[in-house]
């Protein structure tokens, strides 16, 4: 259902951009660089139209809309953040604990009984963060699943989403993108040796270790439990967003049990249904691509 990389579904008349493998615009003829099937799509008696296409203007916008409609994010009061260390450009890789004190001083802990909050922590604990390890899931779990969409369905910023994606023609009904978004985030494929052993929700918000290292790991809530545990060790930060309200951004340095992330990327203090939210927009719009 998502568009991709190397096709013209949903893309006719969008605008070129070199990052991309082949091209939809107008002028792709000319330069002879059109996608294969960008006649089949484009073409005057073709399956898509121009304004399925989402533009960088619609992506910007709505992007915007879904951080305004955030109502479950941490307030200036919930997160009290000490970064210490600012790491150059020679220190990120050196693997040098440059923050003594812990990243989070202070969580109101009162979030996570949000429903959507809740449903996300739930999730954390059901992989084997080892890639090369086959992915076994339980009937708990697939029901941990489902609760955690259910949950972020309710809320106003996956609704526009929603909406958004249907006006576009990408989905015939709201339970059409849900059962997508199941697949595109819990459907499990194969980061090395033919297993079953990863998803997009385990790299992106659990973290997995492949090679002696942190792939993955960009979620605050994650990252705030594990550092309260004990297991999490911060080093540095290599960027600080210039945001003065939550979400903020960071880009940092730590130690997971010993396995080492030299720079990884999170929004602070956003709720869990905005990052699901914006990280399914990208991908259903811009698959493979910037």
């Amino acid at each position: 259902l998502y568009t991709a990389p190397d096709s013209c579904e949903g893309r006719c008349g969008e605008p070129f951009s070199e990052e991309d493998e082949c091209h939809c615009d107008t002028e792709c003829d000319r330069r002879h660089d059109c996608c294969e099937d960008h006649e089949r799509h484009c073409g005057p008696e073709g399956f898509s139209s121009s304004r399925d296409s989402i533009t960088d203007q619609e992506l910007l916008e709505l992007s915007e809309q879904l951080y305004g409609v955030d109502h479950n994010k941490a307030r200036p009061g919930d997160i009290a953040i000490n970064p210490q260390h600012r790491a150059g450009p020679d220190e990120t890789g050196d693997k040098q604990d440059r923050s003594p004190q812990p990243l989070y001083k202070y969580v109101n802990e009162e979030l996570f009984s949000k429903p959507t909050y809740a449903s996300f922590i739930k999730l954390l604990d059901n992989y084997q963060r080892a890639t090369g390890t086959e992915e076994e899931v339980t009937a708990e779990e697939l029901r941990e699943q489902d609760r955690f969409l259910e949950e972020v369905m309710k809320t106003e910023l996956m609704k526009k989403l929603s909406a958004f994606l249907l006006g576009k023609n990408r989905y015939g009904s709201e339970q059409e993108f849900v059962q997508d978004l199941k697949e595109m985030w819990f459907g499990l494929y194969s980061r090395g040796d033919g297993e079953r052993d990863s998803s997009g929700f385990e790299h992106v918000f659990s973290g997995e270790v492949k090679k002696g290292k942190v792939s993955g790991f960009h979620n605050w809530i994650r990252f705030y439990l594990l550092e309260k545990q004990g297991v999490v060790n911060y080093f540095s930060h290599n960027f600080d967003g210039p945001w003065d309200t939550y979400p903020d951004v960071l880009g940092l340095q730590f130690s997971w049990d010993g396995f080492y992330k030299e720079v990884g990327s999170a929004f602070i203090g956003c709720s869990p249904e905005f990052e699901f939210g914006l990280y399914s927009l990208c991908f259903l719009a811009r698959p493979g691509r910037a």
